[in-house]
């Protein structure tokens, strides 16, 4: 899982500069884009072309098991009012049960209990060992819990799922949405995984499931989905989604450390777990992926199916070479939907340093959308930590708390598509080879490549290594995936090669 906190551009660790709200700036010219200034800017979409957490700390707890089945007969809608409100108000308070009482969870209750104004009423918090997690400030008529039934036989409206992973909440979030009760969640595996199936089973049961904070938890990017750009036909989706990633990939850009000493200062500073593979191999990402492929282009992919190639082998001259193209690299999850074809992928890239994914720092996410009438439509901000995904989840509430003052919500099929999910892209290519030197090198490589067809662009060779292990740059013009990779499998069996080539997508 990623851990995602503030970054100072100054300093590897440096913590004062403290969370960011959401960004959100409007322009028509990727020329427009200024990030000094975007950090002024008001919090609207940001528009301009684009071509091509500590990770939110949950308790995963486990709770008491049962031999009976979770699901219960839904509960009466509540009619107990928020304190102060009068009898003309029109929105009846909403009880909620927050099931996790981690960090996002505290923020959650944190607000819940501060705002008074909100038509949301904190009922429950179930949790293993609540007596050692008991809050002063949290209001004396909330009940603790450890035992999720309590939950299902109340008259809670919502339901708040925040302790992540499959296991229990795969059986929470189903037993109460059969039950009746609308569920929010910031659980990005959960949904990824079953997404559909579950929003299905909401819609069948006259309830709603929401989960904004599930990708990008300080970007109102899947509520904008949802809400600001639905009446478009969007078709394309790309994002920086990881914050570790782009974190380790910042800091050996800035400081031309080597990958490993980039990972231990993340490690060191709390941006990733011992074991980071999640982040690192693209897992991540891709499940975030899936979820805006559900929520933006309306089609249902797995995780599996989507390609995710790691940034270990990404170092600090790759770096220098793609400076003298005008470029960065940036670890970018991309799905654009053409006819009845899905491509995906998640993986480091070369990006322009002009564009808002070359300028995109530290541990921030930006998620960008393509739309058939309103373009590119981006959004930028912090991705997680237990504010910012806090104030994605009661966001959530709110809507909900709106929606269910409406009246019962009519039962309708989910209409996604199922299109077949490739990785073959269409690019130019970045080609970085390692090499005993020798006399016809150049020439050997190029005859593989012409005999598949492929057209050499540049070469880049920088002077100063060691001839035995010597790195080299070739880019080639746009090609397929598939038409590329048979080729660097036959350079890498050359006898003068020392390890496999690397190859990297140029989003232009």
């Amino acid at each position: 899982m990623e851990r995602e906190a503030p970054f100072d551009k100054g300093s590897a660790c440096d913590s004062s500069q403290g969370g960011r709200a959401p960004l959100a700036v409007r322009s028509h010219h990727l020329t427009n884009f200024d990030a000094d200034c975007a950090w002024q800017a008001a919090c609207a979409p940001v528009r301009f072309p684009l071509r091509a957490g500590k990770s939110h700390t949950y308790d995963k707890n486990v709770f008491p098991s049962r031999e009976k089945a979770l699901h219960k007969t839904p509960s009466a809608p509540s009619l107990h009012a928020n304190p102060g409100a009068t009898p003309g108000d029109r929105i009846p308070a909403r009880q909620v049960a927050l099931v996790g009482f981690g960090t996002v969870g505290r923020a959650v209750a944190k607000i819940l209990c501060e705002r008074s104004n909100l038509s949301l009423q904190l009922s429950h918090i179930c949790n293993r060992n609540v007596e050692l997690k008991k809050q002063s400030w949290v209001l004396n008529n909330v009940v603790w819990t450890e035992d999720f039934h309590t939950i299902l036989n109340s008259e809670a409206d919502i339901v708040v799922e925040l302790i992540g992973g499959l296991t229990p909440a795969e059986d929470l979030v189903r037993s109460a949405l059969s039950a009746g009760k609308s569920v929010v969640t910031a659980n990005k595996q959960l949904i990824a995984r079953h997404g559909p199936e579950l929003l299905q089973l909401a819609s069948l049961h006259g309830c709603q499931l929401e989960f904004g904070a599930s990708v990008a938890g300080g970007v109102p990017v899947l509520p904008a989905l949802r809400t600001g750009l639905c009446g478009d036909r969007l078709h394309g989706i790309a994002g920086i989604l990881n914050g570790t990633c782009n974190y380790i990939l910042s800091r050996i850009e800035s400081a031309r450390v080597p990958f490993s000493e980039a990972l231990e200062e993340a490690q060191a500073c709390g941006y990733a777990e011992a074991d980071a593979s999640e982040d690192l191999d693209g897992g991540d990402a891709r499940a975030k992926l899936s979820i805006l492929a559900l929520a933006g282009l309306q089609v249902r992919v797995s995780p599996a199916d989507i390609r995710a190639r790691t940034i270990r082998t990404i170092d600090a001259i790759d770096f220098d070479y793609a400076a003298e193209l005008g470029c960065t690299i940036r670890q970018i999850s991309r799905a654009d939907l053409k006819e009845t074809a899905l491509f995906a992928e998640v993986g480091p890239s070369l990006v322009p340093t002009s564009s808002p994914f070359g300028r995109v720092q530290r541990n921030l996410n930006l998620v960008s959308t393509s739309g058939k009438y309103s373009g590119d439509v981006a959004f930028l901000g912090a991705g997680a930590g237990g504010d910012p995904t806090a104030v994605a989840v009661v966001s959530d509430l709110m809507f909900i708390a709106e929606n269910l003052a409406s009246g019962p919500r009519p039962h309708r099929p989910l209409q996604l598509a199922s299109p077949k999910v490739s990785c073959d892209f269409e690019t130019p290519w970045y080609l970085r080879l390692v090499v005993k030197d020798q006399p016809g090198i150049i020439a050997s490589i190029a005859a593989i490549l012409s005999a598949h067809q492929l057209n050499i662009d540049a070469v880049l060779q920088k002077p100063g290594f060691d001839k035995n292990t010597l790195p080299f740059v070739m880019t080639l013009e746009p090609c397929r995936d598939a038409q590329l990779h048979p080729a660097l499998q036959e350079i890498s069996a050359l006898p003068f090669a020392l390890r496999p080539c690397l190859c990297l997508p140029i989003l232009r």
